[in-house]
């Protein structure tokens, strides 16, 4: 929702009792605040938002803009209970304004995030799947939670996973590596493994993508890193692409990566 403000105390920090106010300081000679105005009220008028966004033009407002230090515009406060709690200057493109508001914005679906990460760090997936299994019933087009929901099931389901983070990475590129990772596993589900060209790492090989469908990663990051030592290169360096997808879904702090990356670096060098 989006509203011209006309009383500050009352629809800014008043309103910021009840839930957040994003407030745009701007003025109409502004080129700038053309430019970052209609990306905010696209953003305020989605479903799930999150915010109320409060235009405040300086001009009208010169005791409120002096009173909150504007020097230059547009400048973006966000206000939670009568106080200001972030802000930026200047007009962000779309991506980057999603972004900081990703962070920003204090909502129920960020503490839901918050628990489904725990669980997904403490190896408990189907608990994190569960949770964000409710977050994207609310907000279906939350990047975060399509990517991490892609992490709890890219062994079950790689191609689901590869699906999802797709999504994801369309909505914020900076899922683009995870995307790329799943989709290495997505790769080995769908392989035809007997196809694959007599050479000493590919018994183990086929050992990892067999422990892989069985969802014992474990097992799987141990066959590929014994593939590396064998012979590195084969097949365009496929054991080494499937160690780095691994640890792209497992994450830096589950202790398989821990335990398989120096391994990795071994086998390498």
């Amino acid at each position: 929702m989006t509203v011209d403000v006309t009383d500050f105390e009352q629809q800014v920090l008043e309103a910021s009792r009840e839930g957040p106010v994003l407030v745009d300081f701007w003025a109409e000679w502004c080129g700038p605040c053309r430019q970052l105005g209609p990306i905010l009220e696209k953003i305020a008028d989605e479903d799930g938002a999150g915010f109320t966004l409060a235009k405040v033009n300086t001009d009208n407002n010169p005791e409120v803009s002096q009173r909150y230090g504007i020097r230059s515009i547009p400048a973006v406060k966000l206000f939670a209970d009568g106080e200001v709690v972030d802000e930026f200057i200047g007009a962000l493109p779309e991506p980057q304004v999603r972004k900081w508001l990703e962070k920003a914005v204090p909502s129920e679906s960020k503490q839901r995030l918050v628990d489904a990460q725990e669980a997904f760090d403490a190896a408990q997936q189907d608990e994190a799947a569960a949770i964000l299994a409710g977050v994207l019933r609310d907000e279906p087009a939350n990047a975060a939670a399509q990517a991490l929901l892609a992490r709890c099931i890219a062994f079950e389901d790689a191609q689901k996973a590869h699906e999802l983070v797709t999504q994801a990475a369309r909505t914020d590129p900076a899922f683009v590596p995870l995307s790329v990772a799943i989709a290495t596993l997505a790769e080995l589900d769908g392989m035809n493994i007997e196809a694959l060209p007599e050479d000493p790492s590919r018994a183990p090989i086929m050992a990892a993508i067999a422990d892989l469908k069985r969802g014992d990663a474990d097992a799987a990051l141990g066959a590929f890193v014994q593939a590396v030592r064998l012979n590195k290169r084969y097949e365009d360096e496929l054991a080494r692409r499937a160690c780095i997808a691994l640890f792209a879904v497992l994450g830096d702090k589950n202790e398989l990566t821990k335990k398989h990356r120096r391994a990795l670096e071994m086998a390498l060098f």
